[in-house]
């Protein structure tokens, strides 16, 4: 994708004012653009610093140029191979803001370091074998983790619990493999029988145990976008509300209050809830009207689940009836709101099959209920163990599921006696699947697919 003998740098933190910003430089300048820029302590040394792996340094970034201070800094130096990359690593730890970091960053690219690509310095830890590929996928988890619990299952592929699966499966594989290949070449005199069945049914189920918690893992990592729509003045906005535990969404009794869709996560037993609130869809009056009720429409097109919230306090009327029309068979939860007040809706023949929940947005009347509804209908009832997931990517998920196949494929083609030839080719297209999880087997464009996800300077 791009040379990875060039030292890279790039600012590594986020963009915005805060108390310490880095800048990370790492290749084999990295050090010698270090010496050149920074001047220990608080004096006027011109005298480069031999520096000490793995101590920080207190002193001035210094443009050798013009001898001007650009900040007043703490550095390390990180000796290969026992840094993030492998390779010799610098950080220097500026002032938080923008320009201090830019002219930092700046400076050492005049030095002769190349502005790193977005996940160069992860792509380097791969390559050099710090981190194998779902290592490697696990460190973006982890800065984008939204729940402890997705945080769990992101550290625990770190720490290679996955990997080391997967790779006990693939070796398993591997040593089928090697014996059918043996036997190809070699008379059945010269290679003793093996009875490979038993070893294809214990791949089969690893892949088996690996996939079924494969969807928990998905949604603690990616969250489920919930859209909460219904006709205008139901209390959507109210339950929005609620169920975040504070005012984020402007309530008032004017119909037609929310104009936009409006996004908040919500932690729900550890999964990432993105609640959009909508615009009541109903015949609009204006151009600003139409304008939301559109996004409306298209927020409960790219939900995963919908709330739809009726007003218990008064008939249902056509307009209900026709938003439940739009909704189709995504998975949905009736909120039959305002059980504070008499109930006077009759919900015959509105979303039979739906879970019903009764809510008082307004007093958080059954609000227990309607999360407990939410988790059971995310995970489809299903009762999970506590352990964290190891599949957490759909990446993983598909490959998972194509090993599967062709291990199943290999066990019917031996159970019906067919040459080895045939076994062995649905084997190696599962142990190069199952290649593409940690690295084994992998391409650029793979490569370049998944480190373009990250930012710069991670």
């Amino acid at each position: 994708m791009y040379s990875l003998s060039d030292t890279i740098v790039a600012i590594s933190t986020p963009v915005g004012e805060g108390g310490i910003g880095i800048v990370r430089l790492s290749g084999a300048d990295a050090l010698p653009i270090l010496q050149k820029i920074f001047r220990r302590g608080r004096g006027h040394s011109t005298r480069q610093v031999a520096f000490e792996p793995y101590r920080l340094y207190y002193g001035r970034i210094v443009d050798p140029e013009t001898q001007e201070t650009l900040d007043e800094v703490l550095a390390s130096y990180m000796r290969a191979p026992n840094s993030y990359t492998r390779e010799d690593v610098a950080e220097i730890n500026c002032h938080g803001g923008i320009v201090p970091l830019r002219r930092v960053l700046a400076l050492a690219l005049r030095h002769g370091a190349r502005l790193a690509e977005p996940g160069e310095f992860t792509l380097r830890a791969f390559v050099n074998g710090r981190l194998d590929l779902a290592q490697a996928e696990a460190v973006l988890d982890i800065v984008r983790a939204k729940t402890e619990a997705s945080l769990r299952v992101a550290v625990g592929q770190l720490e290679g619990k996955l990997s080391d699966r997967v790779r006990a499966v693939r070796q398993e594989l591997v040593d089928i493999l090697a014996y059918l290949e043996a036997t190809i070449d070699f008379t059945h005199d010269e290679i003793p029988y093996e009875d490979i069945l038993p070893g294809l049914a214990k791949a089969e189920e690893d892949l088996k145990k690996l996939l079924a918690e494969a969807e928990r893992g998905i949604i603690y990592r990616q969250g489920i976008r919930t859209a909460i729509v219904g006709r205008p003045n139901v209390g959507k906005s109210s339950l929005l509300n609620a169920l975040l535990r504070m005012d984020r969404a402007i309530v008032t009794p004017i119909p037609g209050t929310t104009r936009d869709t409006l996004e908040e996560t919500l932690n729900l037993g550890g999964i990432p809830l993105c609640l959009v609130d909508t615009a009541g869809i109903t015949a609009p009056h204006n151009l600003v009207e139409r304008l939301g009720i559109e996004r409306s429409r298209k927020a409960l097109e790219q939900a995963d689940l919908v709330l739809l919230v009726v007003d218990g306090s008064e008939p249902l009327i056509a307009a209900d009836q026709e938003i439940a029309a739009l909704i189709g068979d995504k998975p949905t939860i009736l909120v039959v709101n305002k059980i504070d007040l008499s109930l006077r809706a009759s919900l015959d023949g509105l979303l039979p099959t739906a879970t019903r929940v009764q809510i008082s947005a307004l007093t958080g009347q059954g609000l227990d209920s309607l999360e407990e509804a939410i988790e059971e209908t995310v995970f489809a009832g299903k009762v999970w163990s506590s352990d964290a997931p190891l599949v957490s990517s759909p990446r993983h998920r598909d490959i998972l599921r194509c090993a599967l196949e062709q291990v199943q494929s290999a066990r019917r083609s031996h159970a019906e006696g067919m040459a080895a030839d045939f076994v062995s080719i649905d084997l190696k297209g599962a142990i190069n699947a199952l290649g593409e999880i940690t690295g084994e087997s992998v391409t650029e464009d793979l490569l370049d697919t998944i480190f373009r996800r990250f930012c710069i300077g991670k």
